[in-house]
């Protein structure tokens, strides 16, 4: 695999002398290159990556100069041959390592863990406040609303999933998208931009400086809740740390409903993955609280 991908960003770009190439193991969606400790390469695994990624490219061209923490940049791009392990994109890498939760972990100090959320959260407000003229052109054939995407995810899950979930968890999941699309305040949310992947895997660290360093992998990014994002927080971080980055997002208390519901829903939209792109390991791993 690694030869192959060598030879093909050789073969697109041959002023680019590659001394030194690893693979990276983090990315659900993409195979992930480091090319002379210094570039990050991207190969969709995916047909859906390919679009994704295309999208994503004229997305981060567009926010790159608006946002306080560096994201990529892309440099080498490749959409010669539109299949996946042949799609590629490449950008300077941005110093730091995964956010996971044991990092936050390690930060005791009040203070420093309030920077670390303020940092995540301006990030998002940032994101979050971009203006539709300004990503029309990438999202506008895509446009739904809240209340239809939540419904479709509800028809997948019942289509894809619901045969292989006890009774009680099945009964739990109708109640739980019930009670969301059934709420009138849920009926017209404002759509903002989102990061649409918020996790401890795209956001990086920096230990020495006890500072976040950068978000990366935009491919699903678009137009939904920005309580999605809050709920991305939530989920990697636990409930004490999602609490200080609801307090200072602005109107947090008014979408904490939502940030809870969207929670809910990330183990079954991994094993949504996993069905729809033959991955039985995610399958498993999201439905294993359900079976």
């Amino acid at each position: 695999m690694i030869a192959s991908y060598k030879g093909l960003i050789e073969q697109k770009y041959p002023e680019l002398v590659i001394e030194h190439i690893e693979p990276n193991a983090i990315g659900q969606n993409n195979d992930v290159v480091m090319i002379n400790n210094s570039l990050v390469f991207r190969f969709p695994k995916y047909e859906e990556g390919i679009r994704q990624l295309k999208r994503e490219i004229e997305l981060l061209k567009v926010i790159h100069y608006q946002a306080t923490l560096p994201i990529p940049l892309p440099k080498y791009v490749s959409f010669e041959a539109m299949v996946p392990g042949q799609v590629f994109t490449g950008y300077k890498l941005i110093a730091g390592a995964p956010f996971w939760k044991e990092e936050l972990d390690r930060v005791q100090h009040k203070e420093a863990r309030h920077r670390i959320a303020s940092q995540l959260v301006t990030f998002l407000i940032e994101l979050h406040g971009t203006k539709w003229e300004q990503v029309e052109p990438i999202f506008k054939q895509e446009r739904k609303s809240i209340l239809e995407m939540v419904k479709q995810l509800y028809e997948d899950i019942e289509k894809k999933l619901f045969s292989y979930m006890r009774n009680d968890a099945r009964e739990r999941v109708i109640h739980n998208f019930r009670t969301f699309l059934d709420n009138e305040k849920n009926h017209n949310v404002q759509q903002t931009l989102i990061h649409g992947d918020f996790g401890t895997g795209n956001i990086l660290w920096d230990a020495e400086a006890c500072a976040i360093s950068g978000v990366i992998d935009f491919g699903g990014s678009g137009l939904g809740d920005p309580a999605y994002d809050l709920a991305g927080i939530l989920a990697g971080y636990g409930e004490e740390f999602y609490e200080e980055c609801i307090r200072l997002y602005p109107g947090g208390e008014d979408i904490s409903e939502r940030v809870r519901f969207y929670r809910s829903t990330f183990a079954l939209q991994e094993a949504l993955h996993g069905v729809d792109n033959n991955d039985p390991e995610a399958f498993e791993c999201g439905m294993k609280e359900y079976r």
